[in-house]
C-alpha cells in the first residue's frame, strides 16, 4: 500500500526521475512553456512551483536550493533566468505560478497531452523583441 506516498513514479528509477524532472524544469524555464503528457506535467508543476519559490527569496541559500535540483551545464544560467527575470514577477502571488492546459492525445499511443506555461509572465523588453523578430 502507498499510504502517505507523495508523488508518480513515472515507471522510472528514481535517478531517471530526477533527472526527468530537472530537464524539464530547465526546458520550462527556458522556453517559458513546454507540451508534455499529463502526468509528467503534474509532477513538473510541483517541481517548477517550488523553483520559483526559492528563486522569489533571492537570497545565496535560494540559489543553492536552485542549483541543487537543477542538474546540467546550464544550471547556473537556469537559475540566473528563475532569480532575475521569472520571481520579480510573482512577488505578490503565493503560489499557482504554473498552468496546465490539455491538449488532444498523441496520435500513435493516444497518450494525454498538455501544455505547461508560466503564469501571468510579463517578458522583459529583450525577450519581446527577440520574439517579435522570430514571428515576423
Amino acid at each position: 500500500m502507498r499510504h502517505l506516498k507523495k508523488g508518480r513514479k513515472l515507471n522510472r528509477t528514481s535517478s531517471h526521475r530526477s533527472a526527468l524532472m530537472s530537464n524539464l524544469a530547465s526546458s520550462l524555464v527556458i522556453h517559458k512553456q513546454i507540451t508534455t503528457t499529463q502526468p509528467k506535467a503534474k509532477e513538473l508543476r510541483r517541481f517548477a512551483e517550488r523553483l520559483v519559490t526559492y528563486a522569489k527569496k533571492d537570497s545565496v541559500h535560494g540559489r543553492r536550493l536552485i542549483l541543487k535540483r537543477i542538474k546540467g551545464n546550464l544550471n547556473k544560467k537556469i537559475a540566473d533566468i528563475l532569480i532575475h527575470d521569472l520571481a520579480p514577477n510573482y512577488k505578490e502571488r503565493n503560489g499557482g505560478y504554473t498552468r496546465i492546459i490539455k491538449l488532444d492525445n498523441r496520435k500513435n499511443d493516444n497518450a494525454k497531452m498538455c501544455l505547461i506555461e508560466f503564469v501571468d509572465l510579463k517578458l522583459s523588453e529583450e525577450e519581446s523583441e527577440v520574439k517579435e523578430t522570430s514571428e515576423k
